[in-house]
């Protein structure tokens, strides 16, 4: 089966390639740690794809090393195991959307600007990516790696969790959300998210999805609808 060409989630910064030194030349450190820097990067983008392509229990870390194009060796180097690679992909590639959610400031606009605002990048940065692919991941496999499903609770889910219940119960202290029980749930909130992840790989290609579209939708049900202006 033919892979469809994806853009890169991960950093930028960490695939620069550092100038490698003239004959007879020392490598600076900050040359080498460049260069170690580099190789973890590589190692974790290796891991992303055969976790992605062959599921989390089923990888091997001779495939990551062949992929990552280093020595098996070389991986414990940076990781002990599969388990703490998979977490360094986590915070990686999925944390810093997350923390861009908690590190917002208080709205000068409505409640609902600000999730619907949120809620589309989310959807921009999650659906078609490989984030959107790891996501998916964890909850096919979390069940049976229970310590990477509690991981990924800790560092993403109830991050994201505390967020959205702020912005609840800031809706409902301006009146903006009238159902006051909604602060208990907030998974309701960013339900549609993880809809649209889940099915755009396995219904998409039966019936597409709007995903934007079902946000707004779905706002309207918290929010009441917009007025025209």
């Amino acid at each position: 089966m033919t892979k469809k060409p994806v853009k890169s989630v991960m950093p930028s910064a960490v695939r620069t390639k550092a100038r490698a030194p003239a004959a007879g030349e020392a490598a600076p450190a900050s040359n080498r740690a460049t260069r170690a820097a580099e190789r973890r990067a590589a190692i974790v983008e290796a891991a992303m794809e055969e976790f992605i392509a062959r599921g989390f229990a089923a990888t091997r870390l001779d495939d990551i090393a062949k992929r990552a194009g280093v020595a098996k060796g070389t991986i414990y180097l940076h990781f002990k195991d599969k388990e703490s690679m998979f977490e360094e992909l986590v915070r990686t590639v999925i944390v810093p959307v997350v923390a861009r959610l908690t590190a917002l400031p208080p709205p000068t606009g409505s409640v609902r600007d600000l999730v619907e605002a949120f809620a589309g990048d989310f959807l921009k940065e999650v659906i078609g990516t490989r984030r959107g692919d790891l996501v998916r991941l964890i909850v096919a496999e979390g069940p049976r790696f229970p310590s990477v499903a509690d991981f990924y609770y800790r560092e993403v889910v109830s991050r994201g969790i505390a967020a959205m219940r702020a912005l609840i119960e800031l809706g409902i202290a301006r009146g903006e959300i009238r159902e006051k029980n909604l602060a208990r749930y907030p998974q309701i909130l960013v339900a549609p998210a993880m809809i649209a992840v889940i099915w755009q790989s396995l219904f998409a290609r039966h019936a597409p999805l709007d995903a934007q579209d079902m946000l707004r939708v779905h706002l309207d049900l918290i929010f009441g609808e917009r007025r025209a202006t």
